[in-house]
C-alpha cells in the first residue's frame, strides 16, 4: 500500500506512535489524515500541523469509534486505512482490580472491534482497504509484570489474524503492529513507576519516528506482521520451536530483573 492520496484514521494521535504515524503519512502525500485521541486539545494540534482533522474519541465506547467513522467519511470520503492504534497500560498481575481490567480490556482489545465493525462493511463492499491494529512484542511474548497489557495485546493479535484470514479474499488487507520498547509517555510511565525494565535491555527503545518508518515499509509490503525491533522475530521463533525451554528462560530473565531491582 502507498500512502499518497490515501483517507487515513490514526487512533491514539496526539502522541507517541500515534503522532509520528499521523506525520508520517501526511509527509508520504495522504489525502486526509484524521487524528483521533481522547485528549482532544493535542489531537487539534497534531492535525493542526499535519493540515488534518482532529476528532475527540474514547476507543472504548463503540458510539464514540462509529461518530468517528462518520466524521472522517464526511469530509474525505470512504476510509483507505484505519490504524488503531490507541492503548493503555494498567495494572501489575492477577491483583488488578477489575475495574482495571476492564478498562484496559476495552482500551486495549475491544477498541479494536469497534473499529473492524465500523470500516470492514464498507471495505468489503468496495472491495479494499487496510487495519494496521497497533498490539506489542508483548502480544507474541509477554511483558513481564504486566498481566492485563500482555493478555490483551495477545487478544489483539489474535483478533488480527482472525480479520486477516476471515476478510482477505475479500480485499481488505491487515497488518499487525508489534514493536517492544518505544520512547512514549506510555513506557516513560512506566519506568517512572518501576516497570518496564526488561524493554531497555539490549538497548531495545525505540523512537516513534523509527516505528512510523517500520510502519510504512510494513504496509508498502503488505506484511502481517511489522516488527520495528527484529530481535522480536528471533524471540518468537525460538518460543514456538520450544515452548517449555522459552518459559523457563522467561522466569530466568524476571529472577534477574527482581535481583537487579
Amino acid at each position: 500500500m502507498e500512502l499518497k492520496d490515501k483517507v487515513v484514521v490514526v487512533t491514539g494521535g496526539a502522541s507517541g506512535i500515534g503522532r509520528a504515524l499521523a506525520r508520517r503519512f501526511a509527509a508520504e502525500g495522504a489525502r486526509g489524515v484524521v487524528v483521533a485521541d481522547v485528549n482532544g486539545d493535542d489531537a487539534l494540534a497534531v492535525a493542526s500541523e499535519v493540515g488534518g482533522l482532529a476528532v475527540s474519541t474514547d476507543v472504548a465506547r463503540e458510539a464514540d469509534v462509529v461518530r468517528l467513522v462518520d466524521k472522517t467519511t464526511a469530509a474525505y470520503g470512504p476510509i483507505d486505512l484505519f490504524c488503531s492504534n490507541a492503548g493503555i497500560g494498567l495494572g501489575r498481575g492477577i491483583e488488578t482490580p477489575d475495574e482495571d481490567w476492564d478498562r484496559i480490556w476495552k482500551v486495549n482489545f475491544m477498541a479494536h472491534v469497534y473499529a473492524a465493525r465500523a470500516v470492514i462493511p464498507a471495505m468489503v463492499a468496495r472491495g479494499e482497504g487496510y487495519l494496521l491494529n497497533t498490539a506489542s512484542a508483548a502480544g507474541l511474548l509477554t511483558n513481564l509484570g504486566a498481566a492485563p497489557y500482555s493478555v490483551t495485546k495477545h487478544s489483539v493479535v489474535a483478533l488480527a489474524e482472525w480479520l486477516a484470514i476471515t476478510y482477505g479474499d475479500a480485499g481488505v488487507k491487515v497488518s499487525c503492529l508489534c514493536p517492544q520498547g518505544v520512547d512514549t509517555p506510555m513506557l516513560r510511565g512506566a519506568l517512572d513507576q518501576g516497570g518496564g525494565q526488561v524493554v531497555l535491555r539490549g538497548g531495545a527503545m525505540k523512537q516513534p519516528e523509527e516505528v512510523a518508518d517500520a510502519v510504512v515499509e510494513g504496509l508498502r509490503a503488505e506484511t502481517f506482521l511489522i516488527l520495528p525491533h527484529p530481535e522480536v522475530a528471533e524471540y518468537f521463533k525460538r518460543k514456538g520451536d520450544d515452548y517449555d525451554r522459552w518459559i523457563k528462560g522467561m522466569r530466568r530473565l524476571q529472577a534477574q530483573l527482581v535481583a537487579d531491582a
